[in-house]
């Protein structure tokens, strides 16, 4: 969960499209059944995106606070190491643990994918209250990505609001067409005065991305890492669910939003009973099947990532 915000040619045949036990149902995306191929088409007015090999892991999880309900920017990052670690071949891990050779859908490696992620909670500064920042998962990506520096390859990261310009879906297509992306939503209810307010939020990892440049309207398709077929049921926490995609649209909307003021924990007064202040502010508001049971949920931005082996 993200409280609060400071806010990649076809894969090999045989990484893409091998058929692997555990997988939902018919899922192109994911190459259900094989081959997943994949899709940059972003030199016209429409765009067409699409990325293979990208893992959907569970943030729920035994042996994490809260059995993982705040994990999800940890869990949305390991999805994109995990394609540069199987896809690209990059030396992307920790010490002696490289992504690449684990397979979250192997029951064998479920513990250490799980210390994976927790290794990438403690990087972002996960904590149970606030979940993470999202300036600090790109500090966790560059932990993990510094051996595939080390042996020559080149890294970047960076983020993008949907306030920093005026065609943000055109620029999640342009930058999902080099890698997944990670991005974030916030979950608003009402606030005074007719605004909306943010209680709480979520990131997910993007695999697929098809619309206009400049509209008004993107196709999205995500791995998050709370969806699951099988949440709930006994033995979820110790087992990794099917992999699946989930279908959603965001439509841009003007949001006008009240953003209250926060309790300084150094100060003997409670700043929080001060009146807040509003804006008015570009968001994207997400809808989907498994999202309508939701407090409405706005996108507020996303997190890129590219990498690039060493040349000669």
């Amino acid at each position: 969960m993200l409280r609060k915000v400071v806010i990649a040619t076809i894969a090999t045949a045989a990484v893409s499209s091998v058929a692997l036990p555990g997988l939902a149902a018919a899922d192109p995306i994911i190459g259900t059944p094989p081959p997943c191929v994949k899709l940059a088409d972003i030199t016209g007015p429409d765009f067409e995106v699409k990325q293979c090999g990208v893992s959907d892991v569970d943030q729920y999880r035994a042996g994490f606070a809260a059995n993982g309900g705040t994990h999800c920017g940890p869990s949305s990052l390991y999805n994109v190491l995990h394609y540069w670690g199987h896809e690209k071949q990059a030396p992307v891990g920790w010490l002696t643990t490289k992504v690449r050779n684990l397979d979250p859908r192997n029951p064998a490696d479920y513990g250490i994918v799980t210390n994976s992620i927790g290794r990438i909670a403690t990087d972002s500064k996960w904590s149970v209250e606030d979940g993470t920042y999202s300036g600090n998962l790109r500090t966790a990506w560059n932990i993990a990505t510094k051996p595939a520096r080390d042996a020559g390859w080149s890294t970047a990261t960076g983020g993008i609001s949907t306030t920093a310009g005026p065609d943000f879906a055109g620029d999640l297509a342009k930058k999902l067409s080099q890698g997944p992306v990670q991005m974030w939503y916030g979950r608003y209810v009402a606030g005074p005065q007719n605004s909306l307010k943010r209680d709480g939020g979520h990131l997910v990892t993007v695999v697929s991305a098809k619309g206009s440049f400049g509209g008004d309207f993107v196709q999205l398709r995500l791995a998050d890492p709370a969806e699951a077929a099988d949440h709930g049921k006994p033995g979820y926490l110790d087992t990794q669910s099917a992999y699946e995609t989930l279908a959603v649209t965001l439509t841009r909307r003007s949001v006008y939003e009240y953003l209250p003021v926060k309790d300084d924990e150094a100060t003997p007064a409670d700043e929080s009973l001060q009146p807040g202040t509003y804006r008015s502010v570009e968001r994207w508001e997400l809808s989907g099947t498994a999202y309508a049971d939701q407090n409405k949920p706005l996108v507020e931005g996303f997190n890129w990532f590219t990498m690039s082996p060493p040349v000669g």
